[in-house]
């Protein structure tokens, strides 16, 4: 990705509604985690849960493999790791399910994790969600916060759709269709503003 503040500039010229919502919200910090299969893991362990939850069954898992801080398996450690172990970190069948399908994958080279760098964004999703339990939000979130890539916009987050609705006073939520004419302003930096709306509701 560019530089954030190259995408900055460009927000707060195309779009005064963005420009209030950076002024309030200060520096771009979005993060990018380089380690692919670990945040994919990550991506599955999050899925569909609180966060408090999540963040407890993080730590255990994590546990697993001697470091509660956060580090992860490698694929042939995750497939090894056996499935009780799993469950006692409060993971169920189905997200077992998911990660060793992960693990698999990667180590026979259907997931092709060398090769992201050189794929276009959509068949980087193509390629991820032949992975049980990866859809394509979680194809998005592994584009936007692993590969950095930014001209992501996530018209199925729901709290992206929530702080649309509240930043440019939309009577209800906005359809994808909405959101990408919205948005074609942003255009080529549709990371970093979906990054600034997901904050303005925290500040």
């Amino acid at each position: 990705m560019k530089s954030a503040a190259t995408a900055v500039r460009h927000l707060k010229r195309a779009d005064p509604v963005l420009a209030r919502i950076i002024e309030r919200v200060g520096p771009c910090r979005l993060e990018r985690d380089r380690n692919q299969f670990g945040a994919l893991v990550k991506a599955i362990l999050y899925q569909q849960l609180a966060l408090k939850a999540a963040q407890t069954i993080f730590r255990r898992f994590c546990q697993i493999y001697g470091n509660p801080r956060g580090r992860l398996p490698r694929p042939e450690e995750l497939r090894r790791t056996p499935v009780r172990k799993l469950r006692a970190a409060g993971l169920s069948r189905q997200k077992i399910g998911y990660l060793r399908d992960l693990a698999r994958q990667v180590s026979d080279g259907a997931l092709k994790l060398g090769r992201f760098g050189r794929m276009s964004d959509e068949a980087v999703i193509e390629n991820v969600t032949q992975v049980k339990g990866i859809g394509r939000w979680t194809g998005e979130m592994f584009l936007m916060f692993s590969l950095g890539r930014p001209d992501v916009l996530p018209v199925g987050d729901l709290g992206l759709q929530i702080a649309i609705k509240n930043a440019y006073k939309l009577r209800a939520l906005p359809s994808p269709a909405k959101m990408q004419k919205l948005a074609e302003p942003w255009r080529p930096y549709h990371t970093v503003a979906s990054w600034y709306l997901w904050q303005s509701r925290r500040v």
